[in-house]
């Protein structure tokens, strides 16, 4: 639930901040749509798993398989790599992070499935 909770502050926060701070630093750049764009498909993904996250940690409570435990690693990592890499992109310009991007919707996608069977045993 830890996860949970600091995911959907940074989320929020780092939306705020791409809808605010984030426009007027990189006004200047040819690219600024596509840019900005990244940053908010980085910060919708991760409130999104944030909230998965939430919702697994509630299921754990009522489940004991271990594959919660590892569909909140996976939810993380995924995090971390999706919309991590596409916040670094949307700064720094480095494209080609966005081979890491899909890294990260693998991990998004695994915690989902393990979800899927988390809950799946639960009934």
């Amino acid at each position: 639930m830890m996860m949970a909770a600091a995911n959907g502050f940074m989320a929020v926060a780092m939306g705020a901040f791409g809808a605010h701070g984030l426009k007027k630093q990189l006004a200047a750049l040819p690219d600024l749509a596509q840019r900005l764009e990244w940053w908010e498909t980085a910060a919708r993904y991760q409130m999104y798993h944030a909230l998965a996250l939430g919702l697994l940690a509630v299921l754990a409570t009522r489940v004991t398989w271990g594959g919660t435990t590892a569909a909140g690693w996976a939810f993380q990592l995924g995090i971390l790599f999706f919309s991590g890499s596409l916040y670094v992109m949307t700064v720094t310009g480095w494209r080609m992070l966005g081979a890491v991007t899909p890294l990260g919707g693998l991990g998004l996608l695994t915690g989902w499935v393990l979800l899927f069977l988390a809950a799946a045993r639960q009934q």
